[in-house]
């Protein structure tokens, strides 16, 4: 489908609608830190008239060392659905394993496929029986090592399970050599040509894996001042909706810092991405 909407919430994206807009935390840190980021953003997406969904992940499952901050866990679920209630937004989030589809369902509007685990057949089956059970959409993170137009497959599988979900595409970087990432721009319109709405994670597109110099490669590097470049690019390739994170001090936000916005940023950039895609469009 070329446009999907979240029936309960109304929020759209896709072809002919307003840029979305998934924003926030990296991880949740604490319920006082991730209102403090949604408010703001809420507030900025209304006044430009951006459909928003407030972001965290409750649990990053994939750090590269095992000291790395996780987040809170399962108990993270409880905040978020604290947030949503109290900021009256959707909410989009991750999962790792099957059996935490149910509980994750439950909770967000937006279930997420994390790109190193897109092909996990059972965890695609779990996460799709989830999020028609609970009218949810998903969205699917095309994995570092896949070619744009092979995301089909993503799209095969979930119809397969639950045919009436709706799916967005989010490109996120392709692996380029050793601890590095590239977007290939190109591979947003290619993926759209699957029927699917695209998103940019433009965020985890600077990241560069396993190459922090703070923790000699214990933790993923990243190129904050490429997040607004990969961003403006993306949309005006044709992107429709933008994955950002935002903290009120980036540099001391507990999981890859170097790769996050400071909150002060938001409005200037999606301002200037609300213009390039009603240019574009």
């Amino acid at each position: 489908m070329s446009v999907v909407t979240h029936k309960a919430s109304g929020w759209s994206v896709g072809t002919g609608k307003p840029l979305a807009v998934m924003a926030g935390l990296n991880v949740l840190e604490d319920e006082a830190l991730a209102l403090e980021v949604g408010t703001e953003l809420k507030r900025i997406c209304a006044r430009l008239g951006l459909p928003y969904v407030f972001k965290a992940s409750w649990d990053k499952a994939n750090r590269s060392s095992i000291k790395s901050y996780r987040g809170p866990g399962i108990e993270g679920l409880k905040v978020l659905a604290s947030v949503k209630a109290k900021l009256g937004v959707p909410i989009v989030t991750d999962l790792h394993e099957p059996h935490q589809a149910e509980p994750v369902a439950e909770v967000a509007d937006i279930l997420q496929l994390p790109a190193f685990l897109v092909r996990q057949t059972d965890l695609v089956i779990a996460t799709a029986e989830a999020a028609a059970k609970h009218s949810a959409l998903i969205q699917a993170k095309k994995a570092q090592f896949m070619a744009p137009w092979d995301a089909k497959n993503i799209l095969s599988k979930i119809a397969e399970v639950a045919p009436d979900v709706g799916v967005i595409l989010c490109e996120r970087g392709v692996s380029f050599g050793y601890n590095n990432l590239i977007v290939d721009m190109l591979a947003i319109p290619e993926m759209k040509k699957l029927g699917a709405p695209v998103t940019i994670d433009a965020t985890h597109a600077v990241q560069l894996p396993g190459a922090d110099p703070r923790t000699g490669g214990a933790s993923t590097g990243g190129r904050r001042d490429g997040v607004a470049i990969i961003a403006k690019s993306a949309v005006a390739a044709g992107a429709d909706g933008v994955f950002l994170e935002f903290h009120t001090d980036p540099d001391k936000a507990l999981c890859d810092a170097p790769s996050c916005l400071a909150l002060s940023e938001a409005e200037s950039l999606l301002s200037t991405l609300k213009t390039l895609h009603e240019a574009v469009n």
